[in-house]
């Protein structure tokens, strides 16, 4: 996998304060599971975080973007492979996929007292 989304534009231009903050390891933490997670249900991701046999000289942050990326399509992939019918499959992808979204943001969203 080559594509590490580098076709958006030049990479480190771009700070949000709402971003979450994390340190070089912590990121290369991220990647690694998410590298682990997507290659349970395939295809194989490379070894080419920061210190690794194929470093590709990319951040441990743009791989968590990039990989999360591939997940996510793998993912979708598996929905429109497993469903029974396309009306499920859109079901699926669409509305229940927006509800768990919405609940993964309501865990991270900050709590007012």
């Amino acid at each position: 996998m080559d594509d590490h989304g580098d076709d958006f534009g030049r990479w480190g231009t771009e700070a949000s304060p709402d971003a979450v903050q994390r340190s070089d390891e912590e990121w290369a933490v991220v990647a690694g599971y998410i590298r682990h997670a997507a290659n349970k249900v395939g295809p194989t991701l490379p070894l080419c975080l920061p210190g690794e046999p194929q470093e590709c000289g990319r951040t441990a942050q743009q791989h968590v973007l990039a990989w999360s990326a591939h997940l996510k399509a793998v993912a979708h992939h598996l929905i429109e492979q497993s469903a029974p019918s396309e009306a499920r499959a859109a079901h699926v992808a669409g509305p229940l996929y927006q509800r768990r979204l919405t609940e993964l943001r309501s865990l991270n969203a900050p709590q007012h007292v």
